[in-house]
């Protein structure tokens, strides 16, 4: 086994045209995307769709998988009990969300912020490898990738030399891609590490201010070329050839933050587009606060409007029904209790 290297890494290395130029296209619709997120004065909304699809997306790689469906059942809170794959799902958003409210107010990543997320991940305190004998072997053929530094002391070192770097003043995209490559290679759990690395990129971004709000995420990119991705990481760790994976991960942003800029025109599009069908076939029940509910919950219960408007729970119920009649909503039985799903939006985040 090769000893991982410290960051930085050479700037020669890391610094080359192509590279320059690839930073240069992914800033620019990075840049894009912040802008164009605050067309929506409600963030919820944005949050609460794009954390969920990343929250699968990342778990899929890691072959759990589940459904959009079971996932906005889960969050409604109606259904008593959650298969084991959704549960997995629920905790990636909750340990992203971890993540950005321990950012949010110290305005740097520690080392305790890492094992955090990781611990709400996996849900036990195993915390940082102590033991010798991880190895990173390939699936299908049972082949020997990689061995990740092995001794307590080293994964330690290499931890708090990847927080500093991670924190220091270079802001770069490029560095993203360096530092996602370093943590991989680290491997400092027994498990969730890719997911924890994953949710480190979209951390980064907003510590760097390239976003205001975690809505922007690698893990559908990843999936489409997920053999490339692995084939590039391992590339690094053998050839050194860090053009190939920088320039991979830098498209990848740059696709994603496209991807997400005409999902965020089309939440507008629709929000914009019921607000007005509400006003003008529902006017007795409307306001601004019943619709962004809905979007905010897609699978939406009673309970929801009652918080939301201070209304009884009667007034709730018949508002939605309402809603219901005109076409926006479709109500579902789950149990005892009603489930109103947004229709419109739910066919634009399943697509």
């Amino acid at each position: 086994m090769s000893e991982l290297q410290r960051l930085p890494v050479d700037s020669q290395k890391t610094e080359t045209i192509p590279i320059l130029k690839a930073e240069n296209k992914a800033s620019r619709t990075l840049a894009e995307l912040k802008g164009i997120a605050k067309v929506i004065p409600n963030q919820s909304i944005l949050i609460n769709a794009v954390v969920l699809q990343e929250s699968q997306d990342s778990s899929e790689i890691e072959n759990i998988i589940t459904t959009k469906d079971d996932l906005y059942k889960a969050l409604s809170e109606t259904v008593k009990k959650t298969d084991s794959a959704t549960k997995e799902v629920m905790f990636y958003r909750e340990a992203l969300y971890a993540g950005f409210t321990e950012l949010k107010k110290h305005d740097f990543i520690s080392i305790n912020d890492i094992v955090n997320i990781q611990k709400v991940l996996v849900r036990n305190d195993a915390g940082i490898r102590t033991l010798p004998g991880t190895k990173l072997v390939n699936d299908r053929t049972n082949e020997l990738v990689y061995t990740p530094p092995q001794t307590k002391k080293e994964i330690d070192g290499l931890l708090k030399n990847f927080t500093e770097y991670l924190n220091n003043d270079d802001d770069t995209l490029t560095k993203l891609a360096v530092l996602h490559y370093q943590f991989e290679s680290i491997h400092p759990f027994y498990d969730g590490n890719g997911r924890t690395g994953r949710i480190i990129n979209i951390l980064y971004l907003i510590l760097k201010q390239h976003l205001d709000i975690p809505i922007l995420y690698l893990s559908s990119y990843i999936i489409r070329h997920k053999d490339l991705y692995y084939e590039l990481l391992q590339k690094v760790r053998t050839e050194e050839a860090w053009e190939g994976w920088i320039i991979f991960i830098l498209k990848g942003i740059e696709e994603t933050a496209a991807e997400t800029i005409r999902k965020v025109k089309a939440i507008k599009e629709l929000l914009d587009n019921t607000i007005e069908k509400v006003k003008s076939e529902a006017p007795k029940i409307y306001s601004k606060e019943l619709v962004e509910t809905l979007f905010e919950n897609p699978y939406c219960r009673i309970e929801f409007i009652v918080k939301a408007l201070g209304v009884e729970r009667k007034a709730a119920s018949r508002y939605l029904h309402r809603l219901e009649d005109i076409g926006i909503l479709r109500c579902i039985k789950v149990g005892k209790d009603n489930l109103f799903i947004n229709t419109g939006l739910m066919d634009l985040l399943k697509n």
